[in-house]
């Protein structure tokens, strides 16, 4: 499965409301280059680990609304939620082996 774009408009049905797999959302903007870096690695999870785990994208500059919502200070943002809680997160950049981690993959 590809990374699905999240908005405010489908934030409750993607993630919100999600039971099952861990979602896994990268918050970015195209202007940060350490998250045009982290990019391939988080498309490579999606597909790897595809019904294992739900890869959502958001873009802190086309959803402010989101990204004050969930504090964002610094990105890259990655943000574990499990049946609707956070369980994990981390700013900056980080290898695959780290993600996997933070989804106990």
């Amino acid at each position: 499965m590809s990374e699905i774009i999240i908005t405010k408009d489908n934030f409750d049905d993607e993630v919100r409301n999600f039971k099952g797999i861990p979602v896994l959302i990268d918050f970015w903007a195209s202007w940060c280059g350490p998250c045009m870096m982290l990019a391939p690695v988080v498309e490579k999870i999606a597909e790897e680990y595809d019904g294992k785990v739900k890869v959502c994208k958001v873009n802190v500059d086309d959803q402010p609304e989101l990204a004050a919502a969930f504090r964002v200070e610094s990105i890259p943002l990655l943000v574990v939620v499990k049946d609707g809680a956070i369980v994990n997160q981390a700013v900056g950049l980080r290898p695959k082996e780290d993600i996997l981690k933070m989804l106990k993959l």
